[in-house]
């Protein structure tokens, strides 16, 4: 295997300082965001699913426990956004796995009118400030795909998670993407990269992603990089 790279091999004026990863389930954003905050020495800023203790529950019943597990993550959410406002004396630099602006999409898909209508005035009653990211990366991948990787890594509370749900987390993402300009956005085709066995791909990857200044990016990598 190469020699992992690392900060040292980049220009500090090179790198975004707050990097957001967004995607469906299973399509590996946590793992690409611990990757690029050991390669650039950033923070995390992670979604901490397994603290959510209704989520399982969620996965059993999604129509019963949809309301209370998306506001256990708006609030959870919220709090961590706080939390980085209050560093911003300290300038920080992160890398995190969510982007607070996606919650009311999840919210969106999982909760009824009724229930729909209490989670914005919850929503709307709460001032999220969350910094703008210099960068964010979606991930993308096909269903059979995030299914594969879901039942790979094995947690138990994801294994009743269908195909029909991650249908709709797909099309749901494409549509909030399909509109986002609030920050510079790479769009990865994610089901044709190894970044966790392949350090070639890996560097391949961010080597790209450096270039991004402004706009909207596709990096779509075919089976030659792997």
């Amino acid at each position: 295997m190469d020699q992992p790279i690392t900060i040292n091999n980049y220009d500090a004026d090179q790198l975004p300082r707050f990097v957001a990863i967004e995607g469906a389930i299973g399509v590996g954003k946590t793992t690409l965001a611990k990757r690029l905050a050991t390669t650039f020495n950033y923070d995390t800023l992670l979604e901490e699913a397994e603290k959510n203790p209704f989520l399982e529950r969620f996965y059993e019943d999604r129509a019963r426990h949809a309301l209370p597990t998306q506001l256990f993550f708006l609030f959870q959410r919220a709090q961590q956004i706080q939390a980085l406002r209050q560093d911003d004396l300290f300038q920080p630099v992160r890398v995190a796995d969510f982007l607070i602006e996606k919650d009311p999409l999840f919210a969106e898909v999982t909760l009824d009118d009724d229930e729909m209508a209490i989670y914005q005035q919850v929503y709307d009653q709460l001032v999220i400030d969350a910094p703008k990211p210099d960068l964010v990366i979606y991930l993308q991948a096909p269903v059979n795909t995030l299914l594969r990787r879901i039942k790979q890594r094995g947690i138990h509370a994801e294994q009743t998670i269908d195909a029909d749900y991650l249908e709709t987390l797909n099309e749901a993402y494409t549509r909030f993407f399909h509109f986002y300009d609030e920050s510079p956005l790479l769009i990865v085709n994610a089901s044709e990269i190894d970044w966790v066995n392949r350090e070639d791909s890996y560097q391949q990857l961010v080597d790209y992603m450096l270039t991004i200044k402004k706009g909207r990016h596709y990096y779509n990598p075919t089976s030659t990089l792997l």
